[in-house]
């Protein structure tokens, strides 16, 4: 994942959220969760690090601009 730091995340309301699931269809639904409720940098693909169980993401939100409506 890239790294980050205190610029990516530099004003109020910013996040980076790491999400790990037990697959890659759970990781993309809390995706797309997040994506309803916040401004997000949207649903990427998950990866899988060698030794280590499930599947990893990382999602960048803003929490205080709204995320699309769903439908």
């Amino acid at each position: 994942m890239k790294p980050i730091d205190e610029q990516h995340i530099a004003e109020p309301g910013l996040v980076v959220l790491d999400i790990t699931g037990g697959d890659e269809d759970t990781v993309r639904a809390v995706m797309a969760a997040l994506e309803e409720r916040w401004a997000t940098s949207g649903i990427g693909p998950g990866r899988r690090d060698p030794g280590e169980p499930g599947v990893r993401a990382q999602v960048y939100a803003d929490v205080l601009r709204p995320g699309r409506e769903s439908t």
